[in-house]
């Protein structure tokens, strides 16, 4: 049985109520700390185009190349947020694959932190189809990442000060500009 304290249960709910429940209404936000920021202003991390070469028997992108695309994505996005190269996947959540991607479908990958914590920083990503003549995304993959910080023995190591400071004023920022 697994036992968390109050503020794992906490992110736990965060994670599972809303990384995979788009909300679309803002009055439909819960109230919270984690809560407090827009779901449609996911930073883009990465473009990509679907090729012949990423196609499975089913005429659909494999979804293992999405999900190698989606952790590359999410890598550069850690490390860059972090401020340091020295970050490794530890998790990724659920992935949910919504929709079904073809040979020359352009892709974007979105992202989000959810969390920071002491060593790690926890990602919700979000792959996008993009139509090149509409502008229009199509939300085709969903899941959160965790990352953790390692020294040069593979021992977790806190992420620094500065990240967490420029966090808290991101955090607050966006939360006054949400109310």
């Amino acid at each position: 049985m697994l036992y968390l304290s109050p503020v794992g249960e906490g992110i736990l709910h965060f994670i599972m109520i809303n990384i995979f429940k788009k909300r679309t209404n803002p009055s439909d936000q819960p109230e919270g700390f984690f809560y407090n920021y827009n779901w449609r202003k996911m930073k883009l991390i990465t473009k990509r185009i679907c090729m012949g070469k990423d196609i499975g028997i089913h005429g659909n992108v494999f979804g293992g190349i999405l999900m190698s695309w989606i952790d590359e994505s999410a890598a550069a996005f850690a490390t860059e947020y972090c401020n340091t190269p020295n970050m490794v996947t530890l998790r990724v959540g659920e992935l949910v694959f919504k929709k079904p991607l073809k040979s020359g479908n352009h892709i974007r990958v979105y992202g989000e932190v959810a969390h920071l914590g002491n060593t790690s920083i926890v990602l919700s990503i979000e792959a996008r189809k993009f139509n090149v003549y509409s502008g229009e995304e199509t939300v085709v993959c969903t899941t959160s990442i965790t990352f953790v910080r390692i020294d040069e023995d593979g021992i977790p190591t806190p992420i620094g000060e500065s990240v967490r400071r420029r966090h808290t004023e991101l955090m607050v920022k966006e939360t006054v500009v949400n109310e």
